[in-house]
């Protein structure tokens, strides 16, 4: 599996990234099956699996409940290294999701998350969108705030996690430099933000690969089946940098792993 870099940064991530809300939050989430938190023993090994599998991308959020203050504690017993993304703007207590994309909350909690995180630098950070994009993006402040951030070299790379295309957009427009949007097989609403990003030389992580489990219905294929189709046609477009999929299942990670980098070989070189 190869790296790709993030155009105007020192930032280089995984095609495929492990995806980490199982790792702290298993409350108020809409995959199928309820889950248990895995242990510290579980994500070391989860972990290694990716590792073997060429993934150096983790993905977190202060919205992921534990998750960043337990990668952190993890990846302190670990020689290895990782680029770590994570978010602001968005918390999870009390059972309930809690937004501020204020200058003084995206500040609080970019200092928060590199505490948690136990590092000198976060790698990226993405504003952790409500849905209302474009009032986050033009009238918060938190784009000004993260790119004075990443200015101060606190931050490596800065971008939105959308639910809009015209999101999307505009954030390219303001010169993020990266857009996590959804994109699949069954979602394809998006895609004018991949084209976007091809047009501005950006990027786009891609979020619910896989339906957050609840892949759709392909012909009769079987899940893994649906699984190889998705990250082909998720590849097969020029403006997808990596794709983050979570799971705690060490079975499952192994086979995203194989089949992402099988759909990255037959779309051939990145341009």
């Amino acid at each position: 599996m190869t790296l790709r870099e993030i155009p105007g940064t020192d930032v280089r991530v995984s095609r495929l990234g492990l995806g980490t809300v199982k790792f702290g939050r298993n409350q108020g989430v809409k995959y199928p099956r309820p889950f248990d938190l895995p242990t510290d023993a579980e994500i070391h090994h989860l972990l290694d699996v990716a590792r073997e599998g060429g993934i150096r991308f983790l993905d977190t959020a202060p919205a992921y409940g534990t998750s960043e203050e337990r990668i952190g504690g993890i990846l302190a017993e670990r020689s290895d290294e990782w680029v770590v993304s994570t978010k602001a703007g968005e918390e999870f207590h009390g059972g309930d999701s809690h937004f501020d994309f204020s200058p003084e909350g995206i500040r609080a909690s970019v200092e928060r998350s590199l505490r948690r995180l136990r590092r000198e630098r976060l790698d990226i950070v993405l504003l952790h969108s409500d849905g209302n994009d474009l009032d986050v993006l033009h009238h918060s402040g938190a784009v000004e705030t993260l790119q004075s951030l990443k200015s101060a070299g606190k931050i490596g790379a800065v971008g939105i996690s959308t639910k809009t295309v015209e999101g999307g957009q505009a954030a390219f427009a303001l010169g993020l430099d990266i857009v996590m949007a959804t994109y699949n097989p069954w979602h394809r609403a998006e895609e004018p933000v991949l084209d976007a990003a091809v047009a501005a030389g950006r990027s786009v992580f891609i979020k619910k690969a896989l339906g957050s489990g609840w892949m759709g219905a392909e012909g009769g294929l079987s899940p893994e089946e649906q699984v190889r189709h998705a990250f082909e046609f998720i590849f097969a477009h020029p403006g997808t940098t990596a794709v983050v999929v979570g799971t705690a299942n060490p079975a499952n990670l192994r086979l995203n792993c194989e089949l992402a980098t099988a759909a990255e070989a037959k779309n051939g070189p990145v341009p």
